[in-house]
């Protein structure tokens, strides 16, 4: 991408919720010195909130590129000084798509750390009485009462602050939590959709941005049976007489009136591109403004300044500058700008751990002749990705 601030990490990544995604196909290139094709591996971040415990919950993918969940630290202006990220509603009845949306926002965006936050995963626990009705249809789910709000509110406070959360995993073929949970992280823009997310102020008061999605009641309805029959065990009886006896009348009691809380309303949902265009272009420019594009400003922040006494830069011999004509030639192919930028980074690890303390030790040859030589002198190593 294109993009003023966009980096993929490629290679290891030490963070123990990554996923690292790795492709290998009959056209990938062909290393000149291994004659084997490569491996291309690369990590992206993004936090989906899933209707089921399965693999690929950590998974989005889009027209360009997957995206895979990750954790991430807190941000930052060139200043140093932590930054608030831009939080999108998105609101609209049942099946109206809205995750749609929420994943065309994401794949136009080209912004490497997004969140999206699910209310579906916040229904409340039922009692037994509360499950024989939701397993014969008499349970209303589109009612404010059935989402745990208190519990979707700090979540979204805590990931606004860039914390770690631990967000629920709710099974709708079974109406209960998961006892394990999804694991999330703050980001450039979090994403929260759901039916209900305008019907509470305090939710309302922490978006930046509120997004109505309106859709044909007969095209919810057709997408609502197809969903629920084919993915929820669900049959045709059922879904239909849950949709009359509560979604319908909650969305017009609830739902549609809170679209007077929307700053853009889009009909026809996913379909409507010009809408989601600018919506993104709208969000660009809250990021610029909010100073989350800044890596050209960092390359010019300390120009004519004296460069930190606590930073070593590496030597630059012919065999470093070597490495870096092929890196910045435009005509090194992808596989040789790899493995030279491989090569520099280990030059790089190299002479960073022999700025670490060292002790004198002592040891013996095999040909029992002692050797004055040294050993790492601390116990851990931390290392910083920046």
């Amino acid at each position: 991408g294109s993009s003023d601030d966009l980096c993929y990490e490629t290679g290891v990544n030490f963070e123990k919720e990554s996923v690292v995604e790795s492709q290998e196909s009959p056209q990938s290139p062909v290393s000149p010195r291994t004659g084997q094709r490569v491996r291309r591996e690369r990590t992206l971040s993004l936090s989906k909130s899933a209707k089921s415990a399965t693999k690929t919950d950590t998974v989005l993918r889009t027209r360009q590129r997957t995206i895979y969940t990750s954790g991430r630290p807190p941000w930052y202006d060139t200043h140093g000084q932590s930054i608030e990220c831009f939080v999108i509603g998105i609101c609209g009845g049942s099946a109206s798509g809205k995750t749609t949306v929420s994943q065309k926002i994401i794949e136009a965006l080209d912004v490497p750390w997004v969140t999206l936050l699910n209310l579906d995963s916040f229904y409340k626990v039922l009692n037994e009485d509360q499950h024989r009705l939701a397993h014969n249809n008499e349970y209303n789910f589109d009612h404010p009462e059935s989402f745990d709000f208190d519990l979707f509110i700090e979540t979204l406070r805590k990931l606004k602050e860039g914390k770690r959360v631990e967000v629920p995993i709710y099974n709708f073929v079974t109406h209960s939590r998961e006892k394990q949970t999804k694991t999330m992280y703050g980001a450039n823009v979090i994403i929260c959709d759901g039916i209900l997310i305008f019907a509470n102020k305090t939710l309302v008061d922490m978006m930046d941005m509120k997004v109505f999605i309106d859709t044909d009641s007969d095209i919810r309805l057709a997408r609502r049976l197809r969903r629920d029959i084919t993915e929820r065990g669900r049959d045709l009886e059922g879904v239909i007489k849950q949709y009359d006896q509560f979604v319908k009348p909650m969305f017009d009691f609830y739902i549609l009136p809170s679209m007077i809380h929307a700053d853009l309303i889009i009909p026809r949902g996913g379909e409507n591109q010009v809408a989601i265009d600018l919506i993104v272009q709208h969000v660009h420019t809250q990021l610029q403004s909010k100073g989350l594009k800044l890596r050209s400003k960092l390359i010019k922040i300390h120009i004519d300044q004296p460069l930190p006494r606590s930073l070593k830069q590496l030597p630059l011999t012919p065999q470093i500058k070597g490495m870096h004509t092929f890196i910045r030639n435009r005509e090194t192919t992808r596989d040789d700008f790899i493995f030279y930028s491989k090569r520099l980074m280990r030059s790089l690890i190299e002479f960073a751990l022999s700025l670490l303390p060292f002790k004198d030790v002592i040891v013996e040859t095999p040909q029992n002749v002692n050797y004055n030589g040294k050993r790492i002198n601390c116990q851990k190593i931390c290392g910083v990705s920046i």
